[in-house]
């Protein structure tokens, strides 16, 4: 492959070489489930997902593990404000998290483990630490020691002079730089028996456990939000390297979505559900909203941003449509030198959408100079590049739902098209009085039509 990555480790863009040839394997830190998804929690498996699909599209056995923490602090405050057992509530926002990927179209993860299956695995991985000096037991609870470790910062550029860990320092801990590996368990919470005491899990410990279960002590990638850098993913890399495992290869970090200039986020009250922005744009526009900035990027929201995003996937939709009613289905072809050298350099999706535009506004002039080759062969070159990201307007994912409903957009489609394309004949013998009527008539009946290069696309009013 020709791909390259930007490492976070190394602080710059490295050849993808797996570790296994042949096979590509990926952990990305999923949700902790203390609540439902907004679209900034839904982004980081988003972007993954084009990730792994763009590995699968280059010949490799690709492995996705993404984690579900289900016990933490926040989940068990939570849970308690609201009257419920914890393993109910985390369960109920963790099937609320796999509703919004699926909306979103991300291909379901190889395994989605919970931390709280895995508490043998964690017991062994303290018992390792504690053996080699990098961990210490003390009155229940477990700590790791950051001064054992020569390396630690290097992932995030943290001085260990200045580093704080932004955990409460409990009983025991020799050094307030140390992190909790395992907790010991507070009158009333849930618990686990350890050679150490009762009590469960450290946010950071879980991670490296699972990561390595799955996908053995060395392997190719680990994502994650930008805010897990430090100290989640330094304190991942810290226990994992003492513990002698190789652990990950590649560190890539996605960007936020941000709201006001602010990380969107709970606790600053300025969020954006997925359901409810599924309630204003369908599924396949979200995602195009979502991937189409460059991952490492932050993204800004705004109304008319995703507005736009909906106009875009609009061209690209009203495209692939207009040739499979004229010609027939159109096969799913190759992608485009210029999508492949796009997604070739750190996944760069803008231009990769750029790639794609290109070609349906060749297809389109295609399909209006009545060249069906060409139209058809662009169409499944579109295809193929939208596949890719999770967009290809003809997959059945994006078609699944209640059948009247489908045969009512159907319907509604093939009239809007067809007075599309009485309209474009008229311009094309320039007849303009008669391409206004048409366009007036649609106006009237609640169809906006907008011109752009890539070809006309409609909307209803209401979107």
């Amino acid at each position: 492959m020709t791909l390259r990555l930007f490492d976070t480790a190394s602080r710059k863009q490295r050849d993808f070489v797996p570790v296994r040839a042949g096979a590509a394997s990926i952990y990305v830190c999923g949700a902790t489930v203390q609540g439902h998804p907004h679209i900034g929690h839904v982004r980081s498996g988003l972007n993954y997902d084009v990730l792994r699909r763009w590995l699968a599209h280059g010949g490799l056995d690709v492995t996705l593990v993404r984690n579900v923490t289900d016990i933490d602090d926040k989940i068990l405050a939570k849970a308690a404000e609201a009257g419920r057992p914890w393993w109910e509530w985390a369960a109920t926002h963790e099937r609320s998290f796999q509703a919004a990927y699926a909306a979103l179209g991300c291909l379901p993860p190889s395994i989605e483990p919970r931390a709280t299956g895995h508490v043998p695995q964690m017991i062994e991985l303290m018992q390792r630490l504690i053996d080699g000096g990098h961990a210490y037991a003390a009155e229940g609870n477990v700590y790791f020691s950051v001064a054992s470790d020569p390396e630690y910062g290097s992932l995030s550029g943290q001085k260990l002079e200045a580093v704080e860990q932004g955990e409460p320092d409990a009983t025991g801990k020799r050094d307030p730089r140390d992190f909790a590996l395992w907790k010991a368990a507070k009158p009333g919470e849930p618990r686990w028996a350890t050679p150490w005491g009762a009590g469960r899990p450290g946010w950071h410990l879980e991670c490296s456990a699972m990561a390595t279960f799955y996908l053995g002590d060395e392997f190719d990638i680990h994502g994650g939000g930008i805010d897990l850098i430090f100290p989640h993913h330094e304190n991942e890399q810290a226990q994992s390297h003492s513990a002698k495992d190789p652990f990950a290869q590649y560190w890539l970090h996605n960007g936020w979505v941000t709201l006001g200039g602010e990380k969107m986020s709970k606790s600053l009250g300025n969020t954006l559900s997925v359901e409810a922005v599924l309630g204003r744009v369908r599924g396949p526009e979200l995602r195009y909203y979502l991937v189409g900035p460059h991952y490492r990027s932050m993204i800004e929201y705004s109304e008319g941003a995703l507005q736009e995003a909906v106009s875009a996937y609009r061209r690209i939709e009203s495209f692939v449509h207009r040739v499979r009613e004229r010609l027939g289905d159109p096969g799913v072809g190759a992608v485009t030198p210029e999508f492949a050298a796009a997604l070739d350099d750190d996944l760069g999706t803008p231009g990769a959408l750029a790639a794609v535009h290109n070609t349906v506004r060749d297809g389109n002039t295609a399909l209006d100079s009545s060249d069906k080759e060409a139209a058809l062969a662009a169409a499944g070159a579109v295809r193929a590049m939208t596949g890719v990201l999770g967009l290809d307007p003809l997959d059945p994912h994006w078609s699944a739902g209640d059948a009247g409903a489908d045969a009512a957009t159907g319907a509604l489609t093939a009239l809007v098209d067809d007075l599309l394309e009485q309209r474009a004949a008229a311009r094309s013998r320039r007849d303009f009085a008669a391409a206004d009527e048409l366009r007036n008539r649609l106006t009237a009946a609640g169809v906006l039509v907008e011109d752009s290069p890539d070809g006309p696309t409609w909307s209803l009013k209401d979107v």
